[in-house]
């Protein structure tokens, strides 16, 4: 009977989740239900599942509106009913083709309309709905002709008066108006809510054939689907025998060339795979991922193939990772195994420049009709709530903004302000829109409208109407398409090599560039700014406190800085054995053999599956169930109960005592869940590497590109520094020698217009654009003639010093630019400034401080190009202790001057501290921490130079200072308002700091890691 339900999956309009929707109907004894959410089938395969576990029919099936307006209800009477519904949608969504008024002729679904739109002939499958409220309409000669083909429409889109409430401030979000102005048609009605039966069949009382008419429609609809059945592609070529031949001749053909003839552990990994591959019918999965490398090779692209695909010797043959299992001793079950029946999760990297050149292939060689981008929900967030529901109860801009940054659980006297905290509690976890997951991209077998409608956000490619999730409960898995900007800086040095020197780099040669001496130098002092995944405060001081020298040791280092990892204390613990190998003993000699590169600790996840192989007796397939299990990859209570029987039911036929077994369990249970992916990192480590080496030989081409690829960790300038320490000349924009992206010339660097932050990016595009077609810009009149730009971006770009190739000073362009537009028009360019030269007026000659250039590029860059920050500070003290000598220094108090680069938010059990991160005068890095008592007389006040004094603390070989006192030291009072003194420190505060903050759980201490370092006795 309830053959129009909504769940919040109709955006800004439902309120009610499908569970809870689904448990209301069962607390009534309903026992058949439709959803109808409202343009989108979001929510039929969790509201199907819902229903089956309770007993209830699922009904599924769509309401079709245009705008506001309810145009029918769609239920589809199978499966293949959806597909049908689906696309109409999709029509309307990517082809923009209108929704038609009446329902087209539908094979499969049953179309029922409202009052307000009702066709003069209905087809077979067609019905009008009428409502209880409507039923005094039907003496009505206009509609006695419908009755016996009319149903019950009872609309359910909240579950009370509250819900109401809520969903009022739902529809005023959406059409963006304060609830005064909602208009009747706006809102669905307050009693749109779930009734009991007897209740709603009385209204129809009168009328039996209506309700039988309902009756007929629930059971014409017979939605069943498959959950179990796979929905990728199946085959690459027609079949699966084609599938696996050509898969084991492109996997030897690999094999040849990664391993040469007599690589026997190689060969024999190859055909166990293989094996293991064909008997799950994935080979259609490795042969897609190994087109699209190959397309991207063909096409001169760089890629990284990373996460647990690297495990596989398959995919290192086919070129799809750079990772040699067998070197890092890489399981493949950890990929893939007998007991995993979803496919294989590759995760591939492009640059940023380029993924979209792969999407548009993918979408190209498998066909729109069977490939679209996973879709996501966006939740409503707390501050964005409180803005948005604050809005509509009309409090001013102030109001919303104090609101977003309050507690929630704060008391106001404000009735409005409490209504305000009450409704937006309400709306947390709640969609708000859908848009495009990051990097899933889905391949189907079947048209992927059969199973939903798409959606074509403004990247410009189509979209599923559900999130990742759902499609891997109904048989999707996705291939991560990623894109990084470390891919781009790379590929970016090496074209400017190639155009700067003239040499060409093959940087794919990981040979090359892994286990290198100067990059291993650079890297065991932290010299890595810039580089991908290790150039963050804590990762060189991780690297230098492991001293870390080689490439095995990297990959332990990738890995055990995750968050999860440091949070167990496994870093910890990783860092004492390293720097420690002599104080502590070996767990158990299974631990010695298979743990020997990471000193015993279970670092990685394949270290789970080696202790439940090796020491427990399971089989690799059954020790990443294990893992899986405890780490809690959607496994019930129940399942991980049985993994663990089974393990302690292993260990005892291994002759292992009890108390032992326990203790390794404890240790497996301790480590499984934080524990990081090996290949993962292993993948990380080659593209650091890559990175590093560049850094080492080309270090001025390398920083060029990591700012033009917009960074990594830090802010522009930081690069800008590091590309000074390298031996290059840094200048600002010029109009005749910048691009815009920043612009290398043997060893000097043009910063590009596209660092001006106030500048028009069009202007600062067309610029270039226009040199290289008409030559250089002779002269400001010149520039003025050709770039449509006004006053105050010509003022700007005066300002950065951009023409002085004319030789005139600032205050000479200023007076001559200004003379050059007044009173001129656009559509003037072309007459007036090409016909009548620009008079020349002798200015007096007008003294300037040498330092109001570094004020300008304060204010227009953030950051000063013509001196260093140091330069500008009224005091000339620059500390007693320099970045270089903290070593000598172990336990010393140290005073010291420093410019703030960046600062960390760390939560501890004492409060929140911070690590700062700084350079000396020198331009060398240095590393502080502040703890809570420190920060409470001594905070940090934004970006600049700061006079500190702290104790060094050498903690394996890498130098912290902890602060005890500091103060922020003032620049000198900005030269360009000598004559305003108000303002002569207002561009201070444009001098930036990189904050970067976290709400995970405080590290613990030593002794609560729980980690053993003596033998078991």
């Amino acid at each position: 009977m309830y053959l129009n339900c909504h769940s919040f999956h109709s955006l800004r309009y439902g309120t009610i989740a499908i569970e809870t929707l689904v448990k209301q109907a069962r607390a009534l004894h309903i026992t058949a239900l439709a959803l109808t959410d409202i343009n989108t089938v979001a929510g039929i395969y969790d509201f199907t599942k819902a229903c089956l576990a309770e007993g209830i029919k699922p009904v599924v099936g769509m309401e079709v509106r245009e705008e506001k307006r309810l145009l029918y209800i769609t239920l589809a009477k199978k499966q293949s009913g959806i597909g049908e519904i689906c696309r109409l949608l999709t029509d309307r969504n990517v082809e923009h083709i209108p929704l038609p008024q009446f329902a087209p002729t539908f094979q499969e679904v049953i179309t029922i309309y409202p009052l307000s739109n009702v066709p003069e002939q209905l087809k077979d499958n067609e019905y009008v709905g009428i409502r209880p409220e409507q039923i005094s309409q039907l003496i009505r000669e206009r509609w006695k002709p419908y009755i016996s083909r009319m149903v019950i429409l009872s609309p359910v889109t909240v579950s009370g008066k509250t819900e109401h409430n809520l969903h009022r401030i739902l529809r005023a979000v959406d059409l963006n108006v304060i609830l005064s102005k909602l208009s009747e048609d706006d809102t669905c009605k307050i009693d749109e809510t779930l009734q009991p039966l007897n209740k709603l069949l009385e209204n129809y009382q009168d009328y039996p054939q209506i309700i039988a008419n309902t009756r007929k429609v629930i059971e014409s609809c017979n939605f069943e689907f498959d959950f179990g059945t796979p929905r990728n592609k199946k085959h690459y070529t027609e079949n699966r025998q084609g599938d696996i031949k050509l898969l084991s001749s492109l996997a030897y053909a690999g094999l040849k060339k990664r391993y040469g003839d007599k690589h026997t552990a190689a060969r024999a990994r190859v055909e166990k795979e293989l094996k293991v591959i064909d008997e799950l019918g994935f080979s259609g999965y490795f042969l897609i991922t190994w087109d699209i490398v190959r397309y991207s090779n063909g096409m001169g692209f760089m890629h990284i193939g990373r996460g647990s695909g690297a495990n596989s010797i398959i995919a290192y043959c086919l070129g799809i990772t750079d990772i040699c299992p067998l070197e890092l001793d890489l399981y493949f079950e950890r990929f893939l195994n007998l007991n995993r029946k979803t496919p294989p999760d590759f995760d591939i990297d492009w640059s940023w420049q380029e993924r979209d050149t792969i999407l548009q292939y993918i979408f190209d060689r498998y066909g729109r009709d069977h490939v679209a981008f996973c879709g996501t929900n966006v939740e409503f967030k707390y501050r964005s709530i409180f803005r948005e529901v604050g809005k509509v109860f009309g409090l001013p801009k102030e109001e919303l903004d104090a609101l977003a940054t309050r507690s929630a659980e704060r008391d106001d006297d404000s009735q409005v302000v409490r209504l305000v905290m009450k409704y937006g509690k309400m709306l947390e976890k709640y969609p708000n829109q859908r848009s495009m997951h990051s990097c899933g991209i889905l391949i189907s077998e079947e048209p992927i409208t059969n199973f939903t409608a798409l959606e074509m956000p403004p990247k410009g490619f189509p979209i599923v109407q559900f999130d990742m999730h759902i499609a891997e409960d109904i048989g999707f898995e996705k291939f991560d398409i990623l894109s990084q900007r470390g891919i781009g800086s790379i590929n970016d040095t090496v074209k400017l090599i190639k155009k700067n020197r003239q040499l060409n780099v093959d940087i794919r040669d990981t040979t090359m560039s892994k286990n290198e001496a100067r990059c291993n130098d650079m890297l065991s002092r932290g010299k890595t700014i810039g580089c991908f995944y290790i150039e963050s405060p804590a990762m060189r001081g991780l690297l230098r406190r492991l001293k870390c020298e080689d490439y095995k040791t990297l990959v332990a280092a990738s890995s055990i800085i995750r968050p999860g990892v440091a949070q167990s204390g496994m870093m910890k613990e990783y860092i004492f054995r390293h720097n420690h190998p002599d104080q502590f003993e070996y767990f158990h000699d299974v631990f010695e053999e298979h743990l020997g590169d990471t000193y015993g600790i279970m670092v990685y996840q394949e270290d789970v599956i080696k202790i439940a192989m090796h020491f427990g007796g399971l089989t690799a397939a059954d020790g990443d169930v294990l893992r899986r299990a405890m780490s809690g990859k959607g496994r019930s209570l129940a399942a991980l109960q049985k993994v663990k029987d089974n393990f302690f039911a292993s260990c005892n036929r291994q002759g292992h005592p009890e108390e032992l077994s326990r203790e390794v369990y404890r240790q497996i249970e301790s480590f499984a869940g934080y524990s990081f992916c090996k290949a993962h990192s292993a993948s990380y480590a080659v593209e650091s590497y890559q990175s590093l080496y560049l850094k080492t030989y080309y270090p001025i081409e390398f920083m060029v590109a990591v700012i033009n690829n917009q960074g990594g960790f830090y802010r522009t300038e930081v690069y800008v520094h590091e590309a000074r320490m390298s031996g290059a000349t840094i200048l600002t924009p010029c109009v005749n020698k910048s691009e815009y992206e920043t612009t290398l010339y043997d060893r000097d660097i043009y910063l590009g217009l596209m660092h001006l932050q106030s500048l028009e990016s069009k202007i600062g595009t067309l610029i270039p654009e226009e040199r290289k077609k008409n030559g250089d810009y002779k002269t400001l009149e010149d520039f003025v003639r050709r770039i449509p730009i006004g006053i105050e971006g010509l003022q700007i770009l005066i300002f950065i010093g951009a023409f002085r190739f004319t030789g005139k000073s600032k205050s000479e362009l200023l007076v001559q630019a200004r003379l050059l537009l007044i009173n001129f028009k656009p559509e003037d360019r072309n007459g007036l400034l090409i016909n009548e030269p620009a008079k020349e007026y002798k200015l007096p000659k007008l003294e300037r401080s040498v330092f109001e250039d570094a004020f300008d590029e304060i204010e227009l860059l953030s950051f000063p190009v013509s001196c260093t920050p140091f330069d500008l500070l009224q005091t000339k003290y620059r500390g007693h202790v320099m970045a270089k000598n903290l070593n000598y220094h172990h336990k010393r108090q140290v005073k010291m001057l420093a410019y703030l680069i960046s600062r960390k938010h760390v939560p501890t059990k004492r409060g929140t501290m911070f690590f700062g991160t700084w350079v000396d005068a020198n331009g060398d890095y240095f590393d502080t921490a502040h703890f809570p008592n420190s920060l409470e007389h001594s905070p940090f006040l934004g970006g600049g130079c700061y006079l500190l004094l702290g104790t060094v603390e050498v903690d394996y070989h890498f130098p912290t200072v902890t602060i005890q006192k500091m103060a922020k030291m003032p620049f000198i009072p900005d030269p360009r308002y000598s004559h305003e003194k108000s303002k002569a420190f207002d561009v201070h505060y444009k001098v930036k700091e990189d904050v970067s903050m976290t709400n995970r759980a405080p590290y613990p201490l030593e002794n609560e890691i729980g980690l053993p370092r003596h033998r078991a006795r």
